[in-house]
């Protein structure tokens, strides 16, 4: 339709002037003596503008005669520029593809181009990292700062990533720092800096950030779950040799974040401190409120060695705990070894017989072997210490 509408108005435009040229009868008198000429206005019109073509086309070929020193020089510098953003998409896909020596030469190319500095720069200081090339991985990363101030906070991201897969947690740190006072912090840091915190050990600062990241929705839930669990079971170890600082922070320890590990390690280190009274409040804490799905056998096996307190009461909790799990092999040998402590002989016996039923192990014939000893039955105990050497064996 366009072309058709020029068409047409180009047909109208010629029949006007066709029509307008035959009702003219004007002429134009040249006079220069002793000369004169009569042309008709029409002729004269024409000339004129056939002159004034020639007069634009004579400047419009010297312009271009003239200029044609500058358009090669600028088609060459074209050239060179998308011949240059081909070496750096090449240096890109080369990094990803893994083949970092070619990927760190053509960056270096890129970057002598003058395409892209500051990003060619920082990605040949990846391939060099990957080739374990410190130096120059260094020298690339303080010329991206320098040819392009924009990459700042990139240069710091990828010099904190490449300082967590060194291992060298403390400079990654560092590099997080200074993004932090720049940009502050995003979710992308904060996943670099819970790294950086799980290798330097700093669990305080990983629950930190765990609890962060959660809010944020920026980690899946059971990756949250196990972060903590990991920082917990840190902080556990190093308190391990201070009951005090460790039964505050147990107590401190919020009831959603008390995974099994965490309990279970807990209570050893009160046994191995001696805290056993703290160690069966935390364990009734969490038995005494356990589902089927929650309920922790090694717990148990720890409550039943429990030498101080009133044996009495841990045998009545623990037989109410047997009513709900009557097939646990772990709770019944337990209370054989509670009753055994009391010297209930009979009721000592029929809980390790019943635990043994359920399973055997070593464990649970040294123990009657123990009780057969202390009645002075040598035949039955000799039965039970041969049933756990061959168990041993095994």
């Amino acid at each position: 339709m366009k072309g058709l509408f020029w068409f047409v108005a180009l047909f109208a435009l010629a029949v006007a002037v066709a029509l307008g040229a035959k009702l003219n009868d004007g002429y134009v008198l040249l006079v220069l003596p002793p000369w004169r000429a009569e042309v008709s206005l029409n002729l004269m019109i024409l000339a004129l503008l056939a002159l004034f073509a020639a007069f634009y086309a004579l400047l419009r070929g010297l312009a271009l005669t003239l200029g044609l020193p500058q358009r090669v020089s600028e088609y060459r510098a074209r050239r060179q520029r998308e011949k240059a953003g081909l070496v750096f998409q090449d240096a890109v896909r080369l990094l990803f593809e893994g083949r970092f020596g070619q990927a760190l030469k053509k960056a270096s190319e890129a970057h002598a181009a003058g395409t892209a500095p500051g990003l060619s720069a920082l990605i040949a200081a990846r391939a060099a990292q990957r080739m374990r090339e410190s130096e120059k991985q260094q020298g690339w990363m303080e010329r991206a700062t320098l040819d392009d101030p924009r990459t700042e906070a990139a240069t710091l991201m990828l010099e904190a990533e490449m300082m967590n897969e060194a291992r060298r947690f403390d400079e990654a740190l560092l590099a997080l720092e200074r993004l932090q006072a720049k940009q502050g912090r995003h979710i992308a840091a904060l996943r670099l800096e819970l790294r950086a915190r799980q290798g330097a050990g700093d669990w305080d600062g990983v629950l930190k950030l765990a609890r962060q990241l959660d809010k944020r929705a920026a980690l899946p839930a059971e990756v949250v779950r196990e972060v903590r669990t990991q920082a917990h079971l840190g902080n556990i170890a190093k308190r391990a040799a201070d009951q005090g600082l460790l039964t505050a922070y147990l107590r401190a320890l919020p009831a959603e974040e008390r995974s099994q590990r965490v309990v279970l390690a807990a209570a050893r280190a009160l046994v191995a401190l001696g805290a056993e009274s703290e160690a069966q409040k935390l364990i009734e804490a969490v038995l005494d409120t356990a589902s089927n799905d929650e309920w922790q056998p090694e717990l148990v096996a720890i409550y039943g060695r429990l030498t101080g307190g009133e044996q009495t009461a841990r045998i009545a909790k623990a037989e109410g705990w047997l009513r709900k799990h009557p097939e646990d092999a772990r709770l019944l040998k337990a209370l054989g070894r509670m009753c055994l402590r009391q010297r209930l002989w009979g009721k000592a016996q029929s809980y390790l017989e019943a635990s043994l039923a359920v399973h055997d192990t070593p464990e649970g014939h040294l123990e009657l072997a123990r009780l057969f000893d202390q009645l002075e039955r040598p035949e039955e105990a000799n039965k039970h210490y041969r049933a756990s050497a061959k168990l041993e064996a095994r």
